[in-house]
């Protein structure tokens, strides 16, 4: 027999393993619950039907104390009284003789008290039997005894019991089918989360789990939306990226093949010879650099980057920087300009890596300054920090240029063609490398020297360094 179905779904299914747990753990609760329930139920019926019986037994005692007739009647044709269950009855006299069926059970102690006009609720034994005794004195004087064999307690206390089972059986069973409707109504936004999570993982996108259930759940299904956009956004640069490596990788491989089919086919002359091997060259070394970019890249993603921190003079370091890019500067007929305190400026830090960052950054101001203008390299303290700034006279960067300056290949793919670009991958690896120090860098569209100002700006002490967990959106 096939189960029907209804809107898609079947009617009933098999609870899955979380609502299974659940509902196990609700109805061992309730169990817990209905068990604690019926031993204090048992107690308080027990405690319950032997202050029943005392309180009729103490009321009817009190009425034989204020009817002396009635007592001695009693007295004189040793009855037990009608439909009493057994009780039996005493009379104690003013001079302290006790007399009747139940005087076994008094004792000196409450024969005393009576006398003494206090009420007495005991227990006691008749004749081998354990009896409730209730006594109340006479307003004349002496006292009446009324005693009641214990049996009637337990008859009372059974009849009770025999009524517990079936309410408890109702609240298991209701505490179970409470557990189990809980249980679906958490673990229905659970198996959502989880049906997202998979396919998430499965390569799907632009999914959106809805948010239900208690406040963790909503945060659960919230973070796996945020999860969501954050891959996508992370796989759409990643495939931004792949075209714009592969479109740089294209154009010196064309001039390379093409020159080496010509050299093949003997269609070059001697005298092209030296044109042709430059230009070869040139491409071959620009290959170079693009791939030892994307291995700089690709290292700075992973965990095993080693940072080796120690004190370091930055005035010293930015010194010999600026004695290095003086060379280069000329030789484009740029003018640098270092600036520094002239005096010791030490931070815990990596010498290399920093040295790494002034290069990527004059290299890519190098780029776009023209002939004439200026390359500035500065540093100075900045609180608890040091700060070192790269600026140039070029044609500076808009400030939405600014925004997204140290995304991978974005700024060379929209200025490739129109100012002089590089691998795309320079300020990338600069913003990597300053995150690893614990430091932060950023760009300004205008500076000083009416082109972009880059600021790096590094603790004096190590800090925290960016994760790979970091980069998802990064």
């Amino acid at each position: 027999m096939r189960i029907p179905r209804y809107g898609g779904g079947r009617l009933w299914r098999r609870p899955g393993p979380i609502t299974r747990g659940i509902t196990l753990v609700t109805t061992a609760v309730a169990l817990v619950a209905v068990v604690l329930t019926g031993v204090t139920a048992w107690y308080l019926v027990r405690t319950g039907a032997e202050a029943q019986q005392r309180d009729q037994l103490g009321r009817q005692a009190e009425v034989l104390s204020r009817t002396p007739a009635l007592s001695e009647l009693l007295l004189d044709r040793e009855q037990r009284l009608a439909g009493s269950n057994g009780q039996q009855v005493a009379v104690v006299t003013p001079d302290g003789e006790t007399v009747g069926p139940a005087s076994a059970a008094v004792d000196d102690r409450t024969r005393t008290r009576l006398l003494g006009g206090r009420t007495v609720s005991a227990q006691a034994s008749l004749d081998g039997t354990r009896v409730l005794l209730e006594g109340r004195p006479a307003p004349g004087g002496g006292a009446v005894v009324l005693t009641q064999p214990y049996l009637v307690v337990h008859d009372s206390v059974a009849r009770m019991r025999e009524a517990l089972p079936l309410p408890l059986a109702v609240g298991l069973v209701g505490g179970g089918l409470a557990g189990l409707l809980l249980a679906r109504r958490l673990s229905r936004p659970l198996t959502a989360a989880a049906t997202t999570a998979r396919r998430l993982a499965e390569g799907e996108r632009g999914l959106r789990a809805a948010p239900g259930g208690p406040r963790e759940l909503t945060d659960l299904t919230s973070a796996l939306n945020v999860l969501d956009e954050a891959l996508a956004h992370s796989e759409n640069r990643q495939r931004e990226f792949l075209l714009s490596v592969s479109h740089e990788l294209r154009t010196p491989l064309t001039a390379t093949l093409g020159y080496a089919e010509a050299l093949a086919d003997g269609v070059i002359g001697p005298e092209d010879l030296p044109m042709v091997g430059e230009t070869l060259l040139s491409e071959t070394r620009r290959l170079e650099r693009f791939v030892r970019d994307l291995l700089d890249l690709a290292h700075l993603e992973t965990d095993d980057f080693r940072v080796e921190p120690r004190p370091v003079d930055l005035d010293a370091l930015v010194e010999k920087a600026g004695t290095v890019w003086a060379g280069r500067c000329a030789r484009h007929g740029v003018v640098l300009r270092v600036e520094r305190p002239g005096r010791p400026l030490t931070v815990e830090t990596d010498g290399v890596r920093v040295r790494q960052i002034i290069d990527g950054l004059a290299e890519n101001a190098l780029r776009v300054t023209p002939a004439g203008a200026p390359l500035v390299l500065a540093l100075a303290p900045d609180g608890d920090a040091a700060r070192i700034q790269v600026r140039d006279g070029g044609p500076g960067l808009t400030p939405e240029d600014a925004a997204i300056a140290f995304e991978r290949g974005t700024l060379h793919a929209r200025y490739q063609g129109v100012r002089p670009v590089g691998t795309g991958l320079g300020l990338a690896i600069v913003h990597r490398l300053t995150q690893r120090l614990g430091g932060s860098v950023t760009a300004r569209g205008r500076g000083p020297e009416g082109g972009a100002c880059f600021t790096v700006r590094l603790p004096r002490r190590p800090g925290p360094t960016a994760s790979p967990a970091d980069r998802l959106t990064g």
